[in-house]
């Protein structure tokens, strides 16, 4: 066989296999638009080719707009032109049928009920010869003027409808092109993403048309009765509610705490006996110890952990709280916080010890962490009012409630990240399951925890000012007051008293040193 036989035949079968592979590329695009394939084959082969954006045509998305999008499942596209094409109509139905001038009268209808009563006024001076006959005259003419002047306003803007329509129909015609000109290469990306996961929905379902359709009708007709017709359809503008709802459910809450309250007193109880032992004894530490002996042992943890530099920092924060009067206040806050922190450490370390191996309780707890996130403190300390009264005890539950999260998440994600041949390493020689976990887990997942401990200490410090509203003794107090009373000079160091708390914390926690 010769050597160009030999050629011919590579030739004919690379011809061969990219023959198939179009082929195959054919069926894919096929199988992934459902509607008119051969019209995609060609754009998608053509967008294909080329190496940046290239503009293509796509009647049906430009005549269908976001219901083309929506259908195909491209809804971040369809929310956005649908904003885009709602202004345009509402434009239109402004500019058309809208009632533009419904303001206007609307003011002179209000001054026209004050300028009848000046009028009576006026009359009355008149009558009696008084000296404010001029003052009424003055005013009738002003308020006459400026009546006219609005109903010249309101004349102009009523000529000024058509020129409004037109904007809508310019604005619809822009982003009809727009649709028309990106739709292909949009489809052509989510086709790309479709071959690598058959998750993405394809085609174009009957349902996915439906609920497009609906959704965008409902958007439109909506936006155009409220804006073009303003005050017509009251439905729009104010949700439909009854106040017996809202006072069923307040009486609902108020039986559910009543119900706690009563049944689980021994528990509050309890718990507040058990904070209040850790908190008596963190207040003898930091606030019946000397202060020199409290100011050193930070100082040194501070040189132990960050080093020297932050150490001479730390003492300086200490000696300007000292100084300024905040230390003993100060030394209160940090019992508060160290009560309310330890808390959240002791009990969010395990915790998410145990949700990093057991995905489905974590699942089941991360809804209760998100309520304790995002519930404003103000909220949430009305039941832990309710429970634990006022005072100290009170203000460490709810320091808890927001600060007590990061660390579990951080502590779930620091050992999730732990590399899984690592842990088969471990395992393969003869690592027990207490060896695994300390020796191998914790240690890789050490920054996040720390990470998670920071953010619980710094969130804890937070809340410093919010727990002074119920019974929190500390520097949160002092800001408190300052705001009540507009003392702008004792808001501000005591402010500051409270950053320097933070930074000395945050210095010890994430020290340099390990």
């Amino acid at each position: 066989m010769t050597d160009a036989t030999l050629a011919e035949d590579a030739l004919a079968d690379r011809a061969a296999a990219a023959e198939a592979l179009a082929a195959e590329r054919r069926e894919q695009i096929a199988e992934f638009v459902r509607t008119n394939p051969d019209y995609y084959v060609r754009q998608f082969d053509h967008i294909g080719n080329q190496s940046g954006f290239t503009a293509t045509f796509n009647a049906m998305a430009g005549l269908f707009g976001p219901i083309w999008f929506g259908a195909r499942g491209l809804w971040n596209w369809a929310v956005a032109f649908l904003v885009v094409e709602t202004i345009g109509f509402v434009q239109i139905a402004l500019g058309l049928f809208g009632d533009l001038a419904a303001g206007a009268r609307d003011r002179i209808a209000s001054i026209e009920g004050t300028l009848a009563l000046r009028k009576q006024q006026l009359a009355s001076a008149i009558e009696n010869n008084s000296d404010k006959a001029d003052v009424y005259k003055r005013t009738v003419e002003s308020l006459e003027d400026a009546i006219g002047g609005i109903r010249l306003e309101a004349q102009q803007l009523e000529e000024q409808g058509i020129w409004i329509a037109l904007t809508g129909v310019g604005i619809l015609i822009a982003v009809k092109a727009v649709q028309s000109v990106v739709a292909n290469t949009v489809l052509e990306s989510r086709f790309s993403d479709w071959l690598s996961d058959n998750t993405i929905p394809s085609g174009m379902p009957l349902k996915h048309i439906v609920f497009s359709a609906l959704f965008v009708v409902i958007i439109v007709i909506a936006a155009m009765l409220h804006y073009s017709f303003p005050g017509a359809y009251p439905a729009l503008a104010d949700f439909p509610t009854d106040p017996a709802i809202r006072l069923t459910a307040i009486k609902w809450v108020e039986a559910f705490f009543t119900w706690a309250v009563t049944n689980g007193d021994a528990l509050f109880d309890a718990i507040t006996y058990c904070i209040r032992l850790l908190l008596d004894a963190l207040e003898v530490i930091f606030v019946s110890t000397p202060w020199i002996v409290i100011a050193s042992f930070i100082v040194l943890l501070t040189w132990l952990s960050a080093g020297v530099t932050t150490a001479i920092y730390s003492g300086a924060f200490l000696a300007y709280m000292g100084l300024l009067g905040f230390w003993e206040k100060a030394m209160t806050t940090l019992a508060l916080l160290g009560t309310a922190a330890c808390l959240s450490i002791l009990i969010g370390i395990p915790l998410g010890m145990y949700c990093a191996r057991r995905p489905r309780f974590y699942s089941f707890i991360q809804p209760i962490m998100d309520f304790m996130q995002t519930m404003p403190a103000f909220v949430f300390m009305i039941p832990v009012i309710a429970f634990f009264g006022t005072g100290k005890p009170a203000a460490v539950v709810t320091t808890m409630i927001f600060g007590g999260t990061p660390v579990v998440r951080l502590t779930v994600l620091g050992l999730r990240g732990v590399p899984e041949h690592v842990r088969e390493a471990a395992i393969s020689f003869g690592g027990s399951k207490w060896y695994l976990l300390t020796r191998v887990d914790l240690p890789l997942a050490s920054p996040s925890i720390r990470a998670g401990i920071n953010q619980t200490i710094m969130l804890s410090l937070a809340m410093v000012v919010v727990a002074s509203l119920i019974g929190a003794k500390g520097l949160g107090e002092d800001v408190l007051e300052a705001l009540q009373y507009a003392n702008v000079g004792q808001g501000i160091l005591a402010g500051f008293s409270i950053l320097f708390c933070a930074m000395i914390l945050d210095r010890i926690v994430q020290g340099a040193r390990k």
